[in-house]
């Protein structure tokens, strides 16, 4: 047996008696992590409303964190929203100081104003990971996306025909799993996640249409036009703004790349997004 299936075997092992606090245990990523812990055989504490957990009310973290020996945070806003890095640092360092030892935060690849975020994590005292992940495939069939095309027949965004490599949500979850099981080899590193190939926003709808048998559309408009939409529809006009900057910048093709984390933490590829199509399509989630 070679010192590195040791020291896997060791990883692993440890991961029986581990604890992990996991944010928005309920969300897009919050839930598949928690699966994906649980089947790894970790002891999974999840941090929602639902369990007393309030990212706004600080009284409420002390009583998820403490006993834990790792935290999944995945904070409700984008991570790069005002207010987001003061939250974030501020629950790692209550996290650090009550003896959690592992922070996994989900980050978003290519978007600058999410460094504030990432340096908060850095600088609260615990061993830390960055998972920067591309669009996620499921934003299409959980959020806001998916009403548009189950009921409209068209997803109106401001993503023009730039090309974005989706990354299956299970794919972030075995990752953050991969690396809380894996000791402290992955401790301080940032780790960038993607899928398979590049698509446009367009493209992609057209596979959901074809599995679907769904005359389904994709109409391209400025960030711009999309932020008076936002305001129209009653989103605030603070949010609807650095929503308008944020498409601006992370959909002006910066991220029409492929990343190797899935690989490099899983030792196969990531799942393609024809699988998420026909796994989803499977559920409904886009019948009218």
């Amino acid at each position: 047996m070679t010192d590195t299936t040791t020291r896997d075997a060791r990883d692993m092992q440890d991961t029986r008696d581990m604890t992990v606090v996991v944010t928005g245990a309920s969300g897009r990523t919050g839930r598949r992590v928690a699966d994906a812990a649980r089947a790894a055989g970790m002891r999974v504490r999840p941090a929602s409303r639902a369990h007393g957990f309030d990212w706004g009310d600080r009284s409420t973290w002390a009583d998820v964190l403490r006993g834990a020996d790792a935290a999944y945070l995945a904070h409700p806003s984008d991570v790069g929203a005002p207010g987001t890095a003061e939250a974030v640092g501020a629950l790692a360092r209550e996290a650090a100081g009550l003896g959690v030892r592992r922070l996994v935060l989900l980050s978003a690849r290519g978007e600058e104003q999410a460094r504030p975020t990432e340096e908060a994590l850095r600088d609260a005292g615990a061993d830390w990971t960055v998972v920067r992940a591309a669009w996620f495939a499921q934003n299409f069939s959980e959020g806001p996306l998916v009403a548009e095309l189950r009921e409209r027949g068209e997803l109106v965004f401001p993503a023009g025909e730039v090309r974005e490599p989706f990354v299956d949500t299970r794919d972030i979850a075995d990752v953050v799993v991969a690396a809380l099981a894996s000791g402290d080899r992955y401790a301080g590193r940032v780790l960038e996640v993607s899928g398979p190939r590049l698509l446009t926003f367009g493209e992609a709808v057209a596979e959901i249409a074809k599995e679907t048998g769904r005359a389904l559309a994709y109409r391209a408009v400025t960030p711009q036009e999309y932020g008076t939409a936002l305001t129209a529809f009653g989103v605030p006009d603070e949010e609807a703004a650095y929503l308008v900057d944020l498409f601006a910048t992370l959909l002006d093709g910066r991220n029409a790349h492929l990343s190797d984390g899935v690989r490099q933490l899983l030792g196969r590829s990531p799942r393609d997004f024809g699988d998420y199509v026909r796994d989803t399509a499977a559920t409904g989630v886009w019948d009218t």
